[in-house]
């Protein structure tokens, strides 16, 4: 059983950053931030192989998030910066406890485990 419990969410304007932190209990080979606007599909973000280090991103993302791992303090982060207004979501943690080829990184029925979420709010 893996529990994750997300926060740093908030409200920032455009071109402004945010970091989000997950908090983990239990050990997990793959986790991943995943997002879900209203009216849309939830989709990933960014993910991490918490064996190797290897590291994917959404191409929207790409250049201005960075997910990292404190392994000594169980969390997972989420650094986004340059923010826009289509980031607006809320975000969800997402952790998987078998091993994931890289194109399944960011594939969300790969991940049993999945934090409350947290709202995050670009305005322009």
């Amino acid at each position: 059983q893996v529990q994750l419990v997300e926060s740093g969410g908030g409200s920032v304007q455009s071109g402004g950053s945010l970091r989000l932190s997950c908090a983990v209990s239990g050990s997990a080979y793959c986790m991943a931030w995943f997002r879900q606007a209203p009216e849309k599909e939830r989709e990933g973000v960014a993910a991490i192989d918490m064996s190797d280090g290897d590291i994917t991103y959404a191409d929207s993302v790409k250049g201005r998030f960075t997910i990292s791992q404190d392994s000594g303090k169980n969390t997972l982060y989420l650094q986004m910066d340059n923010l826009k207004p289509e980031d607006t979501a809320v975000y969800y943690c997402a952790a998987a406890t078998a091993r994931l080829y890289p194109g399944e990184y960011l594939r969300r029925y790969e991940y049993p485990y999945w934090g409350q979420g947290t709202q995050v709010t670009i305005s322009s």
